[in-house]
């Protein structure tokens, strides 16, 4: 659309302009282009000198911060002399970049009650000023982007441009999620007739227990809190095990904005034992979860049980992750193909709930489709996390690591392995190279069950109904992906392609809030989409105020008696 040959039918198009050299023209003041509504922040770019330097530093100077311990915060003291939990980096599980305090059931009980305390003044605080603060700790993100960058890079082994991602998506929740409440608040329903008003308003739940994972050891975490601290509830954040270092320095932002004590609490600890306490705690009124299916399914039904003491039914927002396809119709761009799968299966080593882990191929460019795959894959860069220009680094740990390469063991015995890729030279760190296998069974636990890690299946479908309904056949529901130039097939992909974010010819990973709200169905979780109009609707509980006010004069104030 761009192209001068496009530009050249256009009546008011200029020859003399379309054909001047490029060096010619004024370059002072690019175009800008002007999205109505919210706007992203943008990530860095790193082919900027400058901008490599910024994160290059910020990895020196992080690692000078390595051993500290990060404690449990409640109400706004930090709870010291518990067991310490080691934290080391799975690049090179010999560096150790710090420990934990290992909150117990004790803590956890000091920490609902903090929130239940802080609830009762701040969910009475106008949307106005919550999100003030939430744009505030949006700042601080902002300005203090390459350390958290660097921390997401040592404790999870996200590469570069992976972990500056997930710093703005973090940024981008912090407003949005602050802009949305004001927008609620201010523009709520009112149906006034004669004699009678009516009045369509939002108030906050109560306590909401995050339970945040590694994978987005930031962004997702972040989110949910401030989801929840924007509708007017109080937090308790149960970080990720593998991941909690970075949930404390964002705990520290929160700190430093001036939220009131005890409005968030900070809880790092075993999920088993007071990740599962928190959520059976009577005086809790919200559960938000991201992770893995089993988990979440405990959650769902300890939740669903009323205790003794509890006034309330309790709400639980549950994101449980997928086994995404993306379908390649015989028709596809292969160059913008083979370049989406890649990119969609192995960024961050396959660990994120979006990633491809399922390619359905149409026999009639299946072969060609999977030469051309490997080849890409093969020039894909494994290594060290801290290398700008590694695409691939270590899966999150040990446990990982095994159970990803038991799964590539098992798969040889049934598929036809067409890229294991050496990752040897690497030591010791949890480096699972780009795996791909060929003539996979749909209905094989390759094809079924979820990976997290870079383990591709290709699938061959003899149409393309029948790619759809093999995209189809596993119990989640949240990525899918179709690359074809075919409108037709595009309609029947729209209708038939069960996932909550469908993607057609661009890769299925990095959806922007706002722009693509994310979040599915079945298997993959309950609840609406993150970032999106819908997601802050289930931290509130709707009220609706109706007065009748035909009525002769008014009752006079007692002040007004005494006189």
């Amino acid at each position: 659309n761009s192209s001068f040959l496009r530009q050249s039918i256009s009546p008011d198009s200029d020859a003399a302009k379309l054909l001047a050299s490029p060096g010619t023209l004024n370059q002072s003041a690019p175009p800008v282009l002007a999205i109505p509504g919210f706007r992203n922040v943008p990530d860095q770019d790193f082919t900027i000198p400058g901008e490599q330097e910024k994160l290059a530093q910020a990895l020196k100077s992080v690692r000078s911060q390595f051993g500290k311990v990060f404690n449990p915060v409640i109400a706004g003291k930090a709870q010291t002399g518990l067991e310490q939990i080691s934290v080391y980096n799975p690049a090179d599980p010999n560096i150790y970049l710090g420990a934990w305090g290992k909150a117990t059931i004790v803590q956890a009980d000091l920490a609902v009650n903090a929130a239940r305390n802080a609830w009762n003044t701040w969910r009475h605080t106008s949307s106005q000023e919550r999100s003030q603060y939430l744009h505030k700790v949006a700042d601080l993100l902002e300005t203090q982007r390459a350390t958290f960058t660097a921390w997401i890079i040592y404790e999870v082994g996200k590469p570069w441009r992976d972990a500056d991602a997930d710093v703005s998506e973090a940024i981008d929740f912090c407003r949005y999620y602050g802009e949305q409440m004001v927008k609620l608040e201010t523009q709520g329903q009112n149906r006034d007739l004669p004699g009678e008003t009516n009045h369509y308003r939002y108030r906050s739940r109560g306590v909401a227990v995050v339970i945040a994972p590694w994978n987005f050891p930031l962004a997702i975490m972040a989110g949910m809190t401030v989801a929840a601290l924007a509708a007017g509830n109080t937090v308790v954040i149960k970080p990720a095990e593998q991941s909690s270092i970075v949930a404390a320095q964002f705990f520290a932002l929160l700190e430093k904005v001036g939220l009131p004590a005890g409005v968030v609490n900070f809880l790092p600890g075993k999920g088993e034992e007071i990740g599962a306490h928190l959520v059976a705690h009577p005086q809790v009124n919200l559960i938000a979860f991201t992770g893995s299916l089993n988990v979440g399914s405990q959650i769902l039904a300890s939740a669903s049980i009323v205790r003794p003491g509890q006034r309330h039914l309790k709400r639980v927002i549950a994101e449980l992750g997928g086994k995404n396809g993306i379908v390649i119709d015989s028709d596809a761009d292969l160059d913008q193909a083979v370049l989406g799968v890649v990119q969609s299966s192995f960024g961050y080593s396959g660990q994120k709930c979006s990633a491809c882990s399922r390619v359905i191929v149409h026999e009639s460019i299946y072969e060609t489709f999977i030469e051309r795959l490997v080849q890409a894959t093969r020039s894909v860069q494994v290594g060290q996390p801290t290398d700008p220009g590694s695409f691939l680094g270590p899966v999150i740990d040990q446990e990982a690591f095994q159970r990803i390469r038991k799964t590539i063991h098992e798969a040889k015995q049934s598929a036809r392995l067409v890229l294991e890729t050496d990752v040897s030279h690497l030591g010791g760190g949890y480096f699972v190279g780009p795996t791909i296998f060929a003539d996979v069974d749909p209905q094989s636990s390759l094809a079924q069950n979820e990976i997290f890690g870079p383990v591709l299946a290709v699938i061959k479908a003899k149409t393309f109904e029948q790619a759809i309904e093999i995209a189809n056949s596993t119990p989640f529901a949240l990525t899918g992906g179709l690359y074809s130039r075919s409108p037709k097939h595009i309609d029947f992909a729209e209708a038939h392609f069960e996932c909550g974010n469908l993607y057609i010819n661009r890769k299925i990973t990095a959806a922007l809030v706002d722009r693509q709200p994310f979040g599915g169905y079945r298997l993959s979780g309950v609840g609406s989409k993150a970032g999106g109009p819908d997601y802050l609707l289930q931290f509130l509980e709707p009220v609706t105020i109706t007065e009748n006010i035909q009525r002769q004069g008014f009752a006079p104030l007692p002040e007004e008696l005494d006189d």
